[in-house]
C-alpha cells in the first residue's frame, strides 16, 4: 500500500481533507503551533484512529479521545487512519488543542475528514477470481509460489466484420470479446458524493500506451455498451463516482506480445486528485496500482496430442495425400487441406507458419506466428486460420533480407527436460544459424528477439547454415515413448549408414539396388557397393557427419540428454555446387509425428528380400519404443523439390497442462 501522506495543519484554521481507507495521514504538530505554545492535546470522532509519534521512537502512542495533553517537541507528529468509509462529507473530524505553560488554552487546528475507499483489484492470485485489495498485485513475481495478474493478447477476431485482429480495433462487437480480456474492478466505498475539487483518474504510462486497451462497461441496464477508454492515444480516463459501495468493471486487454523493446509487464493506476481552487492544476493524493503480465507465445512440441494436420493441395500430389489422410484418420486427428486458390502453388505448409498457443487463468487458444518468408501461402493464415479464439501473430524485418532460414522447418522446440538440475518444462526452442565464427545466414534478428523475448522456453541456436536449405528439422527431430524419459531424439546420420551398408556388403548384399520405384532420378543403377566406393560421397558425409556431431553436442549439453536418449536415423547427404549439403535419399528425420504414428519418408534404400534395409533399420530402432512408422512415398511432390514431410505438413498440437507462470526463467 502506499505510504503516508502528508498534511499541513493550520492553527486558527479547520481544513478539509479526503483520508483513504488503509493509508495514514501524517500532521507536524509542532510545525502548526502557535507562538508560546508547550503541549497540545487531541480530540476527535470515534471514526478516526489517531496516533501521536515522537522523533527519534520508533513507537507510537494511541490518542484516546479523552483530550489528555503531550508535550510539544520538535518532531512530533500525528498519524490518522480511518477504517470505515463515511457516509457523508466532512462527517469526522480531528480537533488539536495548543496550550502555553500552566495549561492555558492558546488556540486550535481543526480537520474535518471524509473516509473514502478505494481499490483497483486484479487477479493477482491467478485463481480466476478478481479479490479485494491483494497485497501482490503491484507486483509480479515467477514460480508455483509467484503472484501477479495476466493478460492475453487480443490477437484473434471474433467478428467477421474487422480487417484485422481484435487487438488492432478499439471496438468490442461481443461478448465474445470481452471472455479474452483480464477484469479488472475498480472498488470505492463512501458518501453520495466526493467533497468539491476532488476526482478519480485511471491512467497509464505513455510507455504502455501500445501495449494495453481498457475498455468499461456503460449503461449496464439499458443495453450494454463497452467504450474503449485507455490505451493508445488515450492515457487517462476520468471516473464516474457513483457514492455508496460501488464495483466499476473493466475488461483488459494486451495489444502486444513480448518482444526485445517489451519485458511483458504492463500497469494501471489510479489516482485520487484533489484541487484547491478553480484553474489551479490537481495534485494526486492517493495512488493504487496494478500489474499484469502479458501471456507468452508457446510452441508446442511433438510429444503433445496433435489435433489438425494442414496440407497443400496440388496438381502432383494427391496420392501423398492419401497417405496422409490414412495416417491422419490412424492418428485420430483431423486432415484439413488447403487448396489451390489460397495456396497459389506454395505447397511448403511447414515453412510458412508456426502453429503455438497463448494462456491465462481465464483463457487459452491458439496463436499462429506466421514467418516473414511470404510465399504463395502468405494469405492462408489470416484468411484461413485468424478467426474466433484462433490468434494471428507475424513479425517481419524492415531492412533485413529474408532468408531460407526465416522458414519455420528452421523452427523446432524440444520437449521438456532438466538440465543440470534447471527444470524447462515447456521444453526449449530450437533455431539453426550460422556456425559462430562465420558471416552465414542466420534467421532474421525481430523473429529472433521475439522468440528469445517468450522466457519460457529459452531458445538453443544451432548450426543449420552446412545445409542447403538450412533447417534444424533436416537433421534433428523428437518423438514421445511411453518411459520415464517420455521421447527421443532423433538425428540424421550418415555414419550409422554407412555402417548399416557395410555390415549388408559383408552380408553379401552390395549389389542390392537403391531407387527401385524412385521416380525423378536418372536411370544409373545405385547399389550398396557403388555408394561405399565413392570417394567424394564418403568425404562429403564426413563433413556433414561433423556439422551434426557439433549440433549433436550443443543439444546433449543445453538439453540435458545422453547418448542413450539419442536415436542416430540412417542418412546421406551430398553437397551441391554451393557446398551446401542436400538428402542423398529422401531424409528420414524430416517426418511427421502424430502421438505415435510416424509419417516416414520412404527413402528408396537397397531392397533385400523384398524389403528396404532402411525402412528395416528405422523400424527396429522406434517399434520397440512403442511407435509406429509408416513410410510415405514423396519425392515426385516433396523431395525433389529439396523438401520432405515434414516440409509440406504442419501439425496444431493441444497446449501444454502446464501453467507458464509456474516456470522460473
Amino acid at each position: 500500500m502506499p505510504g503516508d501522506r502528508t498534511l499541513r495543519l493550520q492553527h486558527g484554521n479547520r481544513i478539509e481533507a479526503l483520508c483513504v481507507l488503509g493509508t495514514h495521514i501524517s500532521a507536524d504538530v509542532y510545525g502548526a503551533a502557535p507562538a508560546g505554545a508547550v503541549s497540545f492535546s487531541v480530540k476527535h470522532t470515534e471514526g478516526v484512529s489517531v496516533e501521536v509519534a515522537h522523533q527519534g521512537q520508533e513507537e507510537v502512542e494511541s490518542a484516546p479521545s479523552s483530550g489528555m495533553q503531550w508535550p510539544l517537541d520538535e518532531g512530533t507528529v500525528l498519524r490518522f487512519s480511518m477504517s470505515q468509509a463515511s457516509t457523508e462529507v466532512n462527517d469526522n473530524k480531528v480537533t488539536v488543542s495548543f496550550y502555553a505553560e500552566g495549561g492555558q488554552p492558546i488556540n486550535q487546528a481543526g480537520v474535518f475528514l471524509t473516509g473514502i475507499g478505494i481499490s483497483l483489484d486484479v487477479d493477482a492470485d491467478r485463481d480466476g477470481v478478481v479479490e479485494k485489495n491483494n497485497p501482490n498485485k503491484a507486483s509480479w513475481t515467477w514460480g508455483p509460489e509467484g503472484h501477479g495478474a495476466i493478460l492475453l493478447v487480443s490477437c484473434d477476431k471474433e467478428s467477421p466484420f474487422t480487417p484485422t485482429s481484435d487487438c488492432d480495433d478499439e471496438r468490442v462487437f461481443s461478448k465474445e470479446d470481452l471472455l479474452d480480456m483480464s477484469q479488472m474492478v475498480l472498488r470505492t466505498e463512501g458518501p453520495q458524493r466526493l467533497p468539491r475539487g476532488y476526482e478519480i483518474v485511471l491512467y497509464i504510462p505513455v510507455s504502455d500506451a501500445d501495449k494495453v486497451g481498457v475498455f468499461h462497461v456503460q449503461n449496464p441496464f439499458f443495453g450494454q455498451r463497452y467504450i474503449h477508454v485507455l490505451g493508445q492515444r488515450k492515457l487517462y480516463h476520468t471516473v464516474q463516482y457513483t457514492g455508496g459501495a460501488a464495483e466499476l468493471d473493466f475488461f483488459i486487454e494486451g495489444l502486444r506480445f513480448p518482444d526485445d523493446t517489451f519485458s511483458g509487464l504492463v500497469s494501471i493506476h489510479v489516482s485520487l486528485l484533489e484541487t484547491l481552487a478553480e484553474g489551479i492544476p490537481h495534485t494526486p493524493v492517493f495512488t493504487d496500482t496494478v500489474v499484469f503480465r502479458v501471456a507468452p507465445w508457446i510452441m508446442t512440441p511433438n510429444t503433445l496430442a496433435p489435433v489438425n494436420v494442414f496440407v497443400c493441395s496440388m496438381k502432383d500430389n494427391y496420392l501423398f495425400i492419401k497417405e496422409i489422410k490414412n495416417l491422419v484418420n490412424k492418428a485420430g486427428c483431423e486432415l484439413k487441406a488447403c487448396f489451390g486458390y489460397i495456396n497459389r502453388g506454395d505447397r511448403w505448409m511447414q515453412e510458412e507458419m508456426e502453429f503455438g498457443y497463448t494462456h491465462a487463468p481465464h483463457k487459452s487458444f491458439p496463436v499462429v506466428l506466421d514467418s516473414p518468408r511470404d510465399g504463395g501461402l502468405e494469405q492462408f493464415p489470416v484468411k484461413e486460420l485468424l478467426g474466433p479464439d484462433f490468434g494471428y501473430v507475424i513479425r517481419e524485418p524492415l531492412f533485413e533480407a529474408i532468408t531460407s532460414l526465416d522458414s519455420f522447418g528452421n523452427l523446432e522446440v524440444s520437449p521438456p527436460v532438466t538440465v543440470a538440475g534447471k527444470e524447462y518444462p515447456l521444453g526449449r526452442i530450437l533455431i539453426g544459424s550460422s556456425f559462430p565464427t562465420s558471416a552465414g545466414r542466420r534467421m532474421t534478428r525481430v523473429v529472433r528477439d521475439f522468440l528469445y523475448a517468450q522466457q519460457v522456453q529459452a531458445p538453443v541456436e544451432l548450426y543449420s547454415d552446412w545445409l542447403s536449405v538450412g533447417h534444424v528439422d533436416e537433421f534433428v527431430t523428437f518423438v514421445p515413448t511411453s518411459d520415464t524419459k517420455r521421447f527421443r531424439m532423433l538425428m540424421a546420420s550418415p555414419a550409422a549408414c554407412y555402417k548399416l551398408f557395410r555390415e549388408k556388403q559383408k552380408e553379401g548384399q552390395g549389389e542390392a539396388t537403391m531407387f527401385k520405384g524412385y521416380l525423378g532420378t536418372d536411370t544409373k543403377r545405385v547399389t550398396i557397393n557403388k555408394v561405399l566406393s565413392n570417394d567424394i560421397l564418403a568425404q562429403q558425409n564426413q563433413y556433414v557427419q561433423r556439422c551434426i556431431d557439433w549440433n549433436r553436442d550443443v543439444l546433449k549439453k543445453e538439453l540435458g540428454l545422453t547418448e542413450v536418449d539419442i536415436i542416430d536415423l540412417p542418412a546421406l547427404f551430398k553437397l551441391d555446387k554451393q557446398g551446401k549439403a542436400v538428402p542423398y535419399f529422401p531424409n528420414m528425420v524430416t517426418m511427421i509425428v502424430l502421438a505415435k504414428d510416424l509419417g516416414i519418408p520412404k527413402p528408396f534404400g537397397p531392397v533385400m528380400g523384398g524389403e528396404c534395409c532402411l525402412e528395416r533399420q528405422t523400424r527396429s530402432l522406434l517399434e520397440p519404443l512403442g511407435l509406429c512408422c509408416r513410410f510415405l512415398e514423396e519425392v515426385a511432390s516433396y523431395h525433389g523439390r529439396l523438401g520432405e514431410v515434414r516440409c509440406g505438413t504442419n501439425v496444431q498440437r493441444r497446449p501444454f497442462a502446464f501453467k507458464w507462470w509456474h516456470v522460473t526463467p
